[in-house]
């Protein structure tokens, strides 16, 4: 009865986690890593093909974007998740797949040009199809038996449309064991959503997010307010306020703030400014909000419903769908609002909108969320005086602003609030899912500030939840900047080394299995890895 940390160890993306019981394997998420990899994230112990199912807390990518990648290795069982959950992941995994193809393809195109090996796109929207065929909706408060082994229960946590934290009971045996991940605790009152995170009575061991794990928001002043005042300064000065927000999310809470600020006019002289959401994922996300379950929504939210108030859209919004049109945004002079994945800035339409308003010193760009380290967001949120887009040194004399407060993270006070929901404190609680200083400070203050017994793990931990001990608890080891490129200085030394961690990962698999065989075996085995080790070290 084991859980193996695996992703968002010391990191704030790429959550997944890995239970064991009765020689049965889930996952809980299955993300990708956004912005810099710092430190180097164990593969699957054990082949795709022995997954027998994956929980998913909620659409964001680093909870769900290598779930085709999982299908494409072998992964054949059932995702369970709720069913705004379900309906957002079918326009993610797909906008992910089209990615993963687009950056093939032009890398091949360069590829070809240069006389180079071409590569394979990491999946493709025929394995994001598997993965969507395999999504099954479970509602809140349902329990759901998988398998003889495993029980799960999800309840609503506030942070996205459909996003929960989840309740395992693990069992093998005689012996039974209740596993609680957070998932992404939400924010407190936040537009759309339930305003306040539920909470869980009880549990053995708790797995508990960290992202904003050492910080308090600002809540001195209300972000509608905040977001009110930079678009009637950059309005009043002829700029755009360019606003790099995640599609699922926290675009349609920007529309819902929007949509208030025309409706008390808290912004003056600029009647019907335009807004623009220029994001093809955005646009459909918006739509399911717009058709999601009353039951999904804060009560806020459900009064404007019941008066016939649309609480995302209004006058002057205007969605953009073609690349044209897109382009299009910045020959025009207008001043106007536009909203534009990715959130990070580190893909999609925004960087030509940065493009064409940083160094700008009448427009603003304002973020709105969380911007993960190494990413193009955290470099100019930290103070950047010039970027590189697509080739181009851009000059920075844009105004930088942050919306305070608007995070769908809950600060340190509000996981601490979500962790007192339980009765008794839990044997241990596994703070992961937070930079590494911060996963650090998280645990030591649950620790001295409130009596928990809390560990932030390292990927490739692995603790025993029946016999209540690790059976394996590395260091961290950080990863090598550029590893692939250096080794050889291009791109199809790059490919050869993928290679060889493929083959690694494979090898790993073949270890699991090892021990059902012979002690014959195992020496000749063991033999044979040694000699190889010895050859190449």
């Amino acid at each position: 009865m084991l859980i193996t940390f695996l992703g968002a160890t010391h990191e704030v993306t790429g959550s997944c986690t890995l239970l064991e019981a009765g020689g049965h394997y889930g996952l809980v998420d299955c993300g990708m890593e956004q912005g810099r990899d710092y430190f180097v994230n164990r593969e699957l112990p054990v082949s795709a093909a022995q997954i027998d199912f994956v929980l998913l807390t909620h659409a964001h990518v680093d909870h769900s974007g290598r779930l085709p990648l999982l299908y494409k290795n072998g992964f054949s069982g059932l995702i369970y998740a709720t069913e705004e959950t379900c309906n957002l992941c079918r326009i993610m995994l797909r906008d992910c797949a089209h990615i993963q193809e687009s950056e093939a393809e032009y890398q091949n195109r360069k590829n070809q040009r240069a006389g180079k090996a071409l590569v394979d796109p990491l999946y493709t929207m025929d394995d994001a199809e598997a993965a969507i065929d395999h999504l099954r909706p479970v509602p809140y408060g349902t329990e759901v038996q998988i398998g003889e082994n495993f029980t799960a229960r999800f309840s609503d946590v506030a942070h996205l449309l459909g996003s929960a934290c989840i309740e395992v009971w693990v069992r093998e045996g005689e012996k039974a064991r209740k596993v609680v991940f957070s998932g992404d605790v939400g924010n407190l009152d936040q537009p759309i959503i339930r305003n306040v995170p539920q909470t869980v009575a009880e549990a053995d061991y708790v797995v508990v997010e960290s992202t904003y794990g050492d910080r308090l928001h600002d809540r001195r002043r209300l972000p509608v307010d905040v977001l009110a005042d930079y678009i009637q300064r950059t309005l009043d000065r002829g700029g755009n306020v360019v606003i790099p927000s995640f599609a699922v999310g926290r675009t349609q809470e920007m529309l819902y703030f929007i949509r208030e600020i025309k409706e008390k006019g808290m912004v003056t002289g600029h009647d019907g400014f335009p807004v623009y959401v220029d994001s093809p994922m955005a646009n459909e996300a918006t739509a399911i909000y717009q058709q999601c379950s009353p039951d999904c929504l804060d009560e806020e939210t459900a009064a404007l419903i019941a008066a016939g108030v649309n609480p995302i859209w209004f006058d002057g919004l205007r969605m953009t769908l073609s690349s044209e049109d897109s382009k299009a945004l910045n020959l025009d002079p207008t001043p106007k609002v536009i909203l534009s994945a990715s959130g990070m800035c580190d893909a999609g339409r925004i960087r030509h909108h940065l493009k064409h308003n940083l160094w700008r010193p009448e427009s603003t760009i304002l973020f709105v969320g969380y911007q993960s380290e190494g990413t193009l967001g955290r470099k100019l949120y930290d103070g950047a005086e010039s970027v590189k887009l697509f080739g181009e040194e851009i000059e920075v004399h844009a105004e930088i602003g942050l919306l305070p407060g608007k995070s769908g993270h809950a600060d340190r006070d509000g996981l601490v609030a979500w962790l007192s929901g339980f009765e008794k404190h839990p044997r241990l609680v596994f703070v992961n899912h937070g930079e590494a200083a911060v996963t650090e400070s998280f645990a030591e203050y649950l620790e001295k500030e409130y009596g928990y017994q809390a560990f932030a793990p390292y990927s490739g931990t692995t603790f025993d939840l029946a016999e209540e001990r690790f059976t394996e608890c590395p260091e961290g080891v950080p990863v090598a900047k550029k590893a692939a490129q250096t080794s050889s200085g291009n791109t199809e030394g790059a490919n050869l080394y993928n290679k060889l961690k493929k083959a690694a990962q494979e090898l790993e698999s073949v270890i699991a299995r090892s021990r059902e065989y012979s002690n014959k075996d195992l020496r000749k085995f063991g033999e044979e890895l040694a000699r190889l080790v010895e050859r190449w070290k």
